[in-house]
């Protein structure tokens, strides 16, 4: 594999959770459908076990092909990116949540 490859999937890894979080947040602000919450908790879940499976993965090749932990390393670091987003989002989606659940 080369390192265009090793980027390209953290990017698009990167890009489909960034993408489907938004999804879920700004889909539950605009129609206050409990289905985007749902689906936000669901994207929580396996955007956290599909990313920290390729970020294992990812390690685990640069480590036994050493030429290309560098690649793996900066494809790792780009999907991390997401985690304090997420944490953003899960503070914003709990206010939204609540305060709509009081009303």
């Amino acid at each position: 594999m080369d390192e265009k490859t090793i980027i390209k999937i953290g990017k698009t890894l990167f890009s489909a959770s960034f993408l489907s979080g938004n999804i879920c947040l700004f889909g539950y602000i605009f129609t206050q459908h409990k289905f985007f919450v749902n689906g936000g908790f669901l994207v929580l879940q396996w955007g956290f076990l599909i990313n920290l499976a390729a970020i294992f993965i990812l390690i685990t090749y640069g480590i036994i092909y050493n030429s290309k932990l560098d690649a793996c390393l900066n494809s790792s670091a780009i999907m991390l990116i997401n985690v304090p987003i997420a944490i953003i989002y899960i503070f914003i989606g709990i206010e939204l949540v609540s305060t709509n659940f009081l009303k």
